[in-house]
């Protein structure tokens, strides 16, 4: 019994990828499907980094494939690719810089910068060249949370050679700065200098810049959203209806400039006590979801009140490098996973691919 292309198709038709939620043919990450005998090889290229559940995919792909009558062996070769993705209508992209995701919230003390860095890292551990621009002026934590220390070194004497901590590349005012000293700066200065520090660094090859941003929706923000080309936007949040009313604000000003909401991350929506186990909603309960239902948004996942995120943290070692295979890590990956699918559905920028025309009078 001779095995048809429409039957592979159909079987993969009928496999959910579980991180974009399609199945393989809507995707259009099978390719190359190819049939000899009783053997069947395709390719699947995924449109997000997936170096951890690679072999997963690998295997439920084959699985579904020998499950076809007649099939004798199937081989799927996966891999990922990651290319620049459209940002707001005017803005140019960032040489070096393929996609630009900005982690905000409405307000301070919700766990934004502890986020973004456990996002940065997760994305790197799935296998992207990941970046993280530090653009809280007044108070930068990624050196910290990234363990660096030094100053940045500069070959050309006009770019800054970024800093390298657990494996990403990293920009802050805090490498440039002593620890105790104040940015005691109006905000035009503080704009120009995270334009700077975003310009006049030299990014190698990134797949993913992360930003840091601080808190709110002052001057910052509307630089970032205007003159920076981001791909998209994470909105960080708690359950409690004081931090969701700013939430949504920082939701608003991103709509407001074109720039796509990639989905919300709740931090603190659960605390467990480490004594009893007793389950506790401390902030409240479903704060993000609905806030992600009344916006029609993505509800990323939700993290827990736990001392070791924290800790790990403080320490210069976030959980996803310091506890690969907790709990807590595997949310923050699912989160990233979603996060580069989210990105991967946008518009492919093709600006780079067509040449510039120059006319001269000759």
């Amino acid at each position: 019994m001779s095995v048809s292309e429409q039957q592979v198709q159909d079987a993969l038709k009928a496999l959910i990828d579980p991180n974009t939620r399609q199945d393989f043919i809507a995707t259009k990450s099978a390719r190359n499907i190819k049939i000899n005998g009783g053997a069947v090889t395709l390719d699947v290229v995924l449109p997000y980094p997936a170096k951890t559940v690679i072999d997963r995919i690998k295997a439920q792909v084959e699985a579904a494939i020998k499950a076809i009558a007649g099939v004798d062996s199937a081989t799927a070769t996966v891999s990922w690719k990651i290319v620049a993705h459209s940002v707001q209508k005017g803005v140019k992209l960032i040489p070096g810089v393929k996609n630009i995701i900005a982690v905000a919230s409405g307000k301070g003390g919700v766990g934004k910068s502890t986020t973004a860095v456990n996002l940065a890292l997760a994305l790197a551990a799935e296998g992207a060249k990941v970046g993280m621009l530090d653009a809280d002026i007044y108070g930068p934590s990624q050196p910290t949370m990234l363990g660096i220390n030094g100053r940045p070194e500069s070959e050309d004497g006009q770019l800054l050679e970024p800093m390298i901590g657990l494996g990403i590349q990293a920009m802050s005012i805090g490498f440039l700065i002593d620890v105790d000293t104040p940015m005691v700066w109006r905000g035009p200065m503080v704009t120009q200098a995270l334009e700077q520090l975003l310009n006049n660094t030299k990014w190698k090859d990134l797949d993913y810049l992360v930003v840091d941003l601080p808190p709110g929706t002052g001057d910052i923000q509307l630089t970032l959203a205007q003159r920076v080309p981001v791909t998209g936007a994470v909105i960080v949040t708690t359950p409690q209806d004081i931090a969701l009313i700013d939430a949504r604000k920082g939701l608003k000003m991103f709509e407001k400039v074109g720039v796509p909401i990639l989905g919300v991350v709740e931090n603190m929506s659960l605390h467990i006590c480490s004594k009893c186990g007793n389950e506790e909603p401390i902030f409240g309960v479903g704060g993000g979801q609905k806030m992600c239902d009344d916006y029609n948004t993505e509800f990323l996942g939700g993290l827990p009140l736990d001392m070791r995120i924290r800790v790990e943290t403080d320490a210069g070692t976030p959980t996803v490098v310091a506890a690969p295979e907790s709990r807590i890590a595997e949310i923050y990956h699912g989160i990233a996973r979603r996060v580069a699918v989210k990105v991967g559905d946008l518009a492919v920028d093709h600006s780079a691919k067509f040449p510039s025309i120059v006319i001269q009078n000759t």
